[in-house]
């Protein structure tokens, strides 16, 4: 009985921390969110791809941010909810960004 409510509070634990959070929310403390995984859901508004990998552009109306995929790029105007981990510093397009998502995964809506 006991081994059942570790098991049990653990999952909770950890599916607590992986609740989604707004963008607007990691922008605002991008320290907070480095170096963990976070959910975002939010509407693609730019994206550029080639050969399964590429970046694009999230916004959940609390504000925008760029991930970076590895695992193909979804188009402009997508609604999707992506897994991630939050980095600063990177460098997306060409263009330097100061807060990212490298992404672990995401699924189309």
């Amino acid at each position: 009985m006991t081994t059942k409510l570790t098991i049990i509070l653990s999952a909770a634990i950890l599916l607590a921390g992986c609740a989604p959070v707004t963008i607007g929310r990691i922008n605002a403390d991008p320290s907070r969110y480095r170096n963990q995984t976070v959910h975002v859901t939010g509407t693609v508004t730019n994206s550029v791809g080639l050969m399964g990998k590429g970046g694009y552009q999230l916004d959940d109306n609390t504000g925008k941010i760029y991930v970076i995929s590895g695992k193909g790029v979804p188009s402009r105007g997508s609604r999707v909810t992506v897994t991630g981990r939050v980095t600063q510093g990177a460098e997306v397009l060409g263009t330097a960004v100061g807060v990212a998502i490298r992404e672990q995964g995401h699924q189309v809506k």
